[in-house]
């Protein structure tokens, strides 16, 4: 195919996620002031698009608190940056079986609730973009499950058109964006849709690119789509978006190094990735340019 960069990149930082990362580095945030402040500076950086979890403040593990989603909101809003926030759904559909003679019923660390409550806080704090996990997959750990069923996301998509939230698709496969563009077929997402392509998450689609160019050359041409890749291919996943005509995450959710040795901060990270960008002989693109691409609706700090 013929080779099409994007000349005009927007940076997603992904700043804390819902992984097992919180001792692995004390870069990691925990507390929404953590999250916020972290969140800032990456804005700072160059991000135009801040993706956030919220952890227990004291245990660092992932949560579904609606006050710490509403304190990290009105933290970033209520600062002299601008940025788009992008709030997590992703919450809430693990399933961890037991041994495999007895894998019902699930184990400890099984977390599935209903659709409304996966999305309440999207409802309370009306983020500019929220996340829909489009599909179910093996994930990582041997018998964990991310469960996201058909019914599952029209009910999750059909409330976020609702509300005035702009789904960003995570899709871990090809066979996910499959069912995302029957998702807009059948009215539940609006067209033309923002997809994240997530490479190299044990089991979904590997971060080799063959693998990564057959995710793209899945994405509808009037989509916008951005993607990343974990570890050590962060930065170089970067340039191979660019390349491909996306955009760029990065972020501890997906990467704790800068260089061998060297935990990152998320601003650091950031600025890295706008200079891979910039070298490339590409422009990155702030928050308002990125809320006119993606007819967003700046949100307002309650009063």
């Amino acid at each position: 195919m013929p080779l099409t960069m994007n000349n005009e990149v927007f940076i997603t930082c992904a700043v804390t996620g819902s992984g097992g990362t919180q001792d692995r580095s004390p870069h990691v945030p925990r507390s929404p002031a953590q999250i916020a402040d972290s969140a800032i500076a990456a804005a700072r950086a160059g991000a135009a698009i801040v993706h956030c979890h919220v952890r227990d403040p004291e245990t660092g593990k992932p949560s579904r608190d609606l006050a710490l989603y509403r304190e990290v909101t009105e933290r970033i809003r209520e600062s002299e940056t601008d940025v788009v926030l992008n709030l997590t759904a992703g919450m809430g559909g693990d399933i961890i079986f037991g041994p495999t003679e007895h894998p019902m019923p699930p184990v400890e660390g099984t977390d599935m609730i209903g659709a409304s409550e996966r999305v309440q806080h999207i409802a309370e704090c009306l983020p500019e973009i929220c996340t829909l996990d489009c599909g179910t997959m093996n994930f990582a750990e041997a018998d964990y499950v991310m469960t996201n069923t058909p019914g599952m996301l029209t009910a999750m998509g059909r409330m976020m058109t609702h509300l005035g939230v702009k789904p960003e698709i995570e899709a871990f496969d090809t066979g996910h964006l499959w069912y995302a563009k029957q998702l807009v077929k059948d009215g539940v997402l609006d067209a033309p849709a923002l997809v994240q392509l997530c490479m190299g998450v044990p089991w979904g689609a590997p971060d080799d690119l063959n693998t990564f160019m057959a995710m793209v050359n899945n994405v509808p041409d009037d989509w916008t789509f951005s993607a990343f890749g974990l570890g050590r291919n962060q930065m170089a996943y970067v340039a191979a978006a660019v390349l491909a005509g996306g955009n760029v995450r990065v972020g501890l959710e997906d990467n704790l190094w800068l260089a061998k040795g060297q935990l990152a901060e998320n601003w650091q990270l950031v600025e890295r990735a706008g200079t891979i960008i910039e070298n490339m002989g590409a422009r990155v693109i702030g928050p308002a340019e990125v809320r006119e691409k993606l007819g967003l609706e700046k949100r307002a700090p309650k009063p």
